[in-house]
């Protein structure tokens, strides 16, 4: 790209502040996408009856495009900004998410979703996730800097809100998410080890309760414990296909299992990136989500802001854990949860969601030389 050094525009600014390694580890795995919607997305079209084979690869192209214009557009924010759309896209998050309890598209015994009329379901508790990182971090941040004790308690009561709100629809897993990158930005902070010790062990009984209170969390436990329990289906035929596709892979478009696994285009796309292009390629998209999470801790060392401390950690917390979950849960390494593998699973919402995340953490570790800059 030909920008001089010397341009001192918007575009030109951000050219040379941008962690470009990022980005392009970022693009890579938008990449990644179009490549598994195309393998993977006509097939399951095809067998729901779907209106045209190319549906759901058409729509993931679209969500796609929007997806890395909106990555690059916050990307260029400044730190206030950032700080802004975290708050704005909190509040309005709140209010779908509770929308959503009264109004909400009602799937498998779950009100997560709300319809758009001309734009169809939106998940809002997916936008909630970056933009609840930003909103902590700053009042973490207020609280640790400048003694506003308010403001941590602010966060605490934010945070039990958004429990509850998650709780209602329910949807545990995300719940989980946000609770881990909430407390990781007090891990971060400089939280007491020994209260570390006491919330690590509230956490295992708030899983042991969710265990006892939630039956399809009870259910999925107990077939990941003892597959005889239960239907383990999804997990077998995943597992299968990883075996087939061995070191290298049967070949684009030549895996068979996606014709029979009902979330090959969404939760399972990993399974079929296995058994058509192997183990090799497998790494590599694994390669790209650790280069994404260890190069932006590396970038945060230096940094002085503990605000973009807490932000970025937070934002890296929740991309890097989404994609443990998603790739672990097609490996049968944990019990299985419906999350989308970051880019490259189908879906509008978690797509987008996911690319604001994304542009606020490039914004975040963008170089500053003063504080003016900061500003701008």
């Amino acid at each position: 790209m030909a920008v001089s050094r010397a341009d001192t525009s918007t575009l030109g600014r951000w050219w040379w502040t941008i962690d470009r390694w990022t980005l392009a580890a970022l693009l890579a795995l938008v990449g990644f996408g179009y490549v598994m919607m195309l393998a993977a997305s006509p097939a399951v079209a095809e067998r729901i009856g779907a209106s045209s084979r190319n549906m759901f690869f058409i729509r993931q192209i679209a969500y796609l495009g929007l997806a890395t214009l909106l990555m690059l557009s916050v990307s260029m924010l400044s730190i206030r900004q950032v700080r802004m759309l975290g708050w704005a896209g909190l509040g309005l998050s709140l209010l779908m998410v509770a929308a959503t309890l009264v109004a909400g598209v009602e799937i498998k015994g779950a009100r997560r979703w709300l319809h758009l009329p001309g734009l169809g379901s939106i998940q809002p508790s997916e936008f909630l996730k970056p933009c609840f990182a930003i909103v902590a971090a700053w009042l973490i941040s207020e609280g640790k800097v400048n003694r506003r004790h308010g403001a941590t308690l602010l966060a605490i009561l934010l945070f039990l809100g958004i429990a509850v709100l998650l709780k209602g629809q329910p949807d545990i897993g995300m719940l989980l998410v946000v609770t881990a990158v909430f407390f990781a930005q007090f891990f971060v902070a400089g939280l007491n080890l020994f209260v570390v010790g006491i919330i690590g062990a509230m956490g295992v009984g708030a899983a042991g309760l969710a265990y006892m209170i939630f039956p399809h969390v009870q259910s999925r436990v107990q077939r990941f414990l003892n597959p005889a329990s239960g239907d383990t289906y999804q997990v077998d035929v995943a597992m299968e296909a990883f075996g087939y596709g061995g070191l290298l892979g049967r070949g684009p478009g030549e895996g068979r299992v996606k014709n029979v696994l009902p979330d090959a285009h969404a939760d399972f796309v990993f399974a079929v990136a296995g058994e058509e292009f192997g183990l090799v390629v497998c790494l590599l998209i694994l390669g790209l989500f650790a280069f994404v999470v260890v190069r932006g801790l590396i970038r945060l060392m230096g940094e002085s802001d503990l605000f973009v401390v807490l932000a970025a950690a937070g934002l890296l917390t929740q991309f890097g854990l989404q994609a443990f979950v998603n790739m672990a849960s097609s490996l049968h390494l944990i019990p299985t949860k419906g999350m989308t593998l970051p880019f490259v699973s189908y879906g509008g919402s978690s797509v987008l969601a996911i690319a604001l995340g994304m542009g606020m953490l490039l914004a975040l570790t963008r170089r500053r030389l003063s504080r003016r800059e900061e500003e701008r």
